[in-house]
């Protein structure tokens, strides 16, 4: 049917976001590491050079280490949803085919509009390490973002995929679309709850995971007297869940690293290098969902308060 194809078609628009936060972490990381500028305040890096390259500098790291954790967290993410899409396409138990599918229409609209956000502000990031050179031609980190803008557009806006899925698919479900997944994030939430390592990755799960139910009911109860509230709420509404939903699979990409390292695997780098990312994501990237959690609390008055003729006032 036309909602089968066009959800199709929004998780590739989805993959497009990751690849795009991909290719521009690829190309800034690699300048990173060959641009020397400035010193290291904690100390020379580079004494056998002029300078120290600028991956050293913190607000480079905080770039870069943005777009890595949005591209492996996207990747992770899109994975999972493609399994979805198998086995609803395949499986022969009724149970899990309908389990899959719920999960599927949750997570579409999420996917579709959080990770090609989150992609464009990624390559914007990759711009910026270039400094200057990012914004010519001869890099092609400008190419990356303008390119990357249409993923926001076509498929459904951002506010399109906002309004399905706050308005169609959660209250209209009456909440009942989010037991699912729910329920699968809180399964590895209790399964690794006396796991000490995993508890700075499990408590905030189960922290934004309440906050959001809770946040779920306030804004159908607000909705009942003023339907604007829905509008109103629903992007940021999104980008919340976006935020928790990546901070999920960060968990569970933490902790396949933590029982490969107790294992003795040979790649010990890689799995810390996992570890140190899915710190960062939840130390510096999840904490953005509490601004949008208050921006859906302050409700509809002040974006409708203005009049239409006064906007140019």
């Amino acid at each position: 049917c036309m909602f089968t194809f066009m959800n199709a078609a929004r998780l590739g628009v989805a993959t497009e976001g990751v690849a795009a936060a991909e290719a521009s972490f690829q190309g800034a990381l690699a300048y990173a590491k060959d641009r020397l500028q400035m010193r290291s305040l904690s100390g020379v890096k580079n004494p056998e050079g002029p300078a120290d390259a600028i991956i050293v500098h913190p607000d480079v790291r905080r770039m870069l280490l943005t777009q890595k954790s949005i591209a492996e967290g996207g990747r992770a993410l899109i994975a999972y949803l493609a399994q979805l899409v198998d086995i609803g396409h395949a499986s022969t138990c009724e149970e899990e085919k309908a389990a899959a599918e719920t999960k599927l229409a949750l997570l579409t609209p999420i996917a579709k509009a959080f990770l090609t956000e989150l992609g464009l502000e990624c390559t914007s990031h990759g711009v910026q390490v270039f400094g200057g050179h990012g914004f010519i031609k001869e890099w092609g980190m400008e190419q990356l973002m303008r390119d990357t803008k249409i993923s926001c557009l076509y498929e459904g806006t951002t506010g399109i995929q906002a309004l399905d899925l706050l308005a169609r698919k959660i209250l209209g479900s009456k909440g009942k679309i989010l037991k699912p997944f729910g329920s699968e994030v809180t399964k590895f939430c209790l399964e690794n709850a006396d796991d000490d390592a995993m508890q700075e990755f499990i408590q905030p799960i189960m922290s934004f995971g309440g906050d959001w139910q809770k946040m779920t009911e306030k804004v159908g109860e607000k909705a009942m007297k003023n339907p604007d509230e829905i509008g109103a709420a629903s992007v940021d509404y999104l980008m919340y869940s976006g935020y928790l939903t990546l901070a999920y699979f960060w968990a569970k990409m933490a902790k396949v690293a933590q029982d490969k390292l107790k294992d003795g695997s040979d790649d010990e780098a890689f799995y810390q290098a996992k570890i140190k990312t899915a710190r960062f994501y939840f130390q510096r990237i999840l904490p953005r969902a509490n601004g949008h959690a208050a921006c859906v609390e302050n409700g509809a008055d002040s974006m409708m308060a203005l009049d239409a003729d006064d906007f140019e006032f």
